[in-house]
């Protein structure tokens, strides 16, 4: 009889990707109102709330480092997706390029460290949820749980690698609600 998978308990923080996850992608965004959530995005949020969990962002913006946009321009950005989908605490977001080396860039710990952080949880007690390898990555970097929501523009390589695979939003917060198992 083939081992049952161990699913781990329900997480102190969920941390999301905003790009393709949250909000439907616009490269280097800098402009408020062309924020388009992603379907059931609030509310899978929503849910993830009720059932007293902390919700935030992690989010590389290197639109930033190539002068593309500016920081100011993604805070914005940023406090659009949180009007449109409810609060987000805390979003923090990498304004480094790729090749920058910086500890923050998905797939780096950085970002996910620091949002349990501030959120006074031990990293290993978040999850994160995302559309690429480098937003599980990030997760399995800081010792978290790591989900994939795959979008068209995620490669099948991602997805087979991937620790955890949600068909969309609300799948990814069942998977996140459901109770421990451990196999037997």
């Amino acid at each position: 009889m083939p081992e049952s998978p161990r699913r781990p308990g329900r997480p102190d923080a969920v941390l999301f990707d905003r790009d393709a996850t949250l909000v439907v992608d616009v490269p280097y965004n800098g402009d408020p109102d062309a924020v388009v959530p992603m379907p059931g995005a609030r509310e899978a949020l929503d849910r993830l709330r009720a059932a007293g969990i902390p919700v935030g962002v992690v989010s590389n913006q290197s639109g930033i480092a190539r002068g593309l946009i500016t920081r100011e321009q993604v805070e914005a950005v940023n406090a659009r997706v949180a009007r449109l989908l409810g609060p987000l605490d805390p979003i923090v977001f990498c304004p480094h390029g790729p090749d920058d080396g910086c500890a923050c860039r998905k797939p780096a710990p950085g970002m996910v460290l620091e949002a349990a952080r501030r959120l006074g949880v031990d990293p290993a007690r978040c999850a994160v949820v995302g559309d690429i390898a480098a937003d599980v990555g990030a997760a399995a970097a800081a010792g978290a749980r790591g989900i994939l929501v795959p979008t068209p523009i995620t490669l099948e390589p991602e997805v087979a690698a991937a620790p955890e695979v949600a068909r969309d939003l609300a799948e990814a917060v069942d998977l996140l609600l459901a109770p421990a198992q451990v196999p037997a």
